[in-house]
């Protein structure tokens, strides 16, 4: 592909438009100068040979014994010599006397028959005749050539100039054509691109005036806009319905569920030996699965929009709550809380918010080998309450960074490091999006992963007891 291809449309056929037009006028001017300086030329010697026989015409003279002699001079001679003429006299013995408004004027040659060209000079040549007898002599009658080159590049560059002027009134004119031809694709692309900056297919597209190419385009992307829209819908109402059925699903199996720990947990007391083994990982696989019910409860509450009361409550009470309930699961890392500043309120819910600190937190023991260190910070950040939770494990694979936030999205468990469900950061950027804040992940450069939830904080200056939990 050359670079007139790359140029744009309007550009390309505005050059076109310019590069036809110039060889047309250029022929065109080829043509006009042919004609018009062979003209010009004929004319000039055709004026010249005029003027040199009235000339001969208006002089009388008479045979001497030197040759000739003028028996009359009238203001012919003047006349005559007028724009830089000469005139030249020759004698048959060959002496010339020469007629010319300048001094020093130039030789016109010796005597020829018809046209010829002598030192810038055109030049007719006449023989003389007294009244009676034959020729007494010569005279040449010669223009300058240079007022006939002076008009001819006059010509010439007037030929030029509308050459070069119409190639340039093609091209404005071509590219003014072809923007006001093309406007109806740019108000078309003006439209994708707000359908794809604001993803809303409902956008009608501006239709052109004219019923030509553009405009069964312009119809045809409406038609297609219209299809994407309805299947959007349908795909939305799908989804919502999914949405509404996993929020109700996930709420109705929390009872059973419960009665189903309480009476494992009752079994497990009154069973002994086998039995109370079996009782208790019926148990255990109970409780697990109840709190994947819960989080697939906060999940699908968050997609359908559900959001629980919010109240003043504070999160570093909460944080220093989650590290007592990991810490169990910590006795190989080296666990610390920093969340000691007062006034560190937030509005929100205070399960929620506690689910995320148990997941940062559960997290980050869960996927570092023993020995590592893990530490939960709780600060203010201006008029926001930052929460930052880091290790000194090693750290979140390249490939999983950018989808760390997604759900089910588990590494490779390596050896030493426990794998959960893959729903836990993403409950934790669900329950910081439902309270205006954010989470983003980062890497310390000397190892290791750090989590920073960021939340806005809340105007109530006195802290709100937070439930206890076990």
């Amino acid at each position: 592909m050359n670079r007139f291809d790359k140029l744009p449309v309007r550009w390309r056929l505005a050059i076109t438009s310019a590069g036809l037009t110039f060889v047309i006028l250029l022929l065109f001017a080829v043509l006009v100068e042919v004609v018009t300086v062979s003209r010009m030329r004929s004319d000039f010697d055709n004026d010249l040979q005029v003027s040199a026989q009235q000339l001969q015409d208006r002089l009388h003279w008479e045979r001497t014994l030197e040759g000739f002699q003028l028996t009359s001079q009238p203001d012919a001679l003047e006349a005559a010599t007028a724009g830089g003429a000469v005139i030249s006299f020759i004698d048959l013995a060959g002496h010339r006397r020469t007629y010319a408004p300048f001094k020093h004027p130039p030789s016109l040659g010796p005597p020829r028959s018809g046209l010829h060209e002598v030192n810038g000079y055109r030049v007719v040549t006449k023989a003389l005749y007294p009244p009676q007898g034959g020729p007494v002599g010569y005279m040449e009658y010669g223009k300058p050539r240079a007022n006939l080159a002076h008009t001819i590049g006059r010509v010439r560059l007037f030929l030029i100039l509308g050459v070069l002027g119409g190639s340039l009134l093609a091209f404005l004119a071509g590219l003014a054509v072809a923007r006001r031809a093309m406007s109806p694709i740019a108000r078309l692309t003006s439209a994708a691109k707000d359908i794809a900056r604001t993803r809303d297919p409902g956008v009608h597209l501006p239709m052109p005036e004219a019923d030509d190419e553009i405009a069964d385009l312009a119809r045809t992307l409406e038609q297609m806009l219209v299809a994407l829209d309805s299947a959007r819908g349908e795909t939305e109402a799908m989804l919502e319905r999914q949405r509404e059925f996993v929020a109700d699903a996930s709420h109705e199996l929390r009872t059973p569920l419960t009665s189903i720990l309480t009476n494992l947990e009752l079994l497990e007391a009154d069973l002994e030996g086998e039995d109370r083994e079996i009782a208790g990982a019926a148990l255990r696989s109970s409780q697990r699965m109840r709190r994947l019910v819960a989080d697939l409860l906060l999940l699908a509450r968050a997609d359908a929009g559900r959001q629980v009361p919010h109240e003043p409550v504070n999160l570093a009470s909460i944080v220093r709550e989650a590290a007592a309930e990991v810490a169990p699961t910590a006795l190989d890392h080296d666990l610390s809380v920093d969340a000691d500043e007062p006034g560190l309120m937030v509005s929100g819910s205070a399960d929620e918010l506690h689910r995320l600190a148990v997941n940062l937190i559960g997290n980050a023991v869960s996927h570092t080998p023993s020995g590592t260190s893990v530490h939960a910070c709780v600060r203010r950040d201006g008029e926001a309450i930052t929460l930052i939770v880091e290790d000194t494990g090693p750290g979140v694979p390249p490939e999983l960074r950018d989808r760390i936030f997604d759900r089910f999205v588990r590494g490779d468990g390596d050896a030493g490091i426990r794998s959960g469900s893959g729903l836990g950061l993403a409950i934790v950027k669900a329950v910081a999006d439902s309270h205006g804040g954010s989470v983003h992940l980062e890497s310390p450069d000397a190892g290791g992963a750090r989590f920073v939830v960021t939340l806005p904080g809340s105007r109530v200056s006195e802290p709100l007891e937070v439930p206890a939990r076990a």
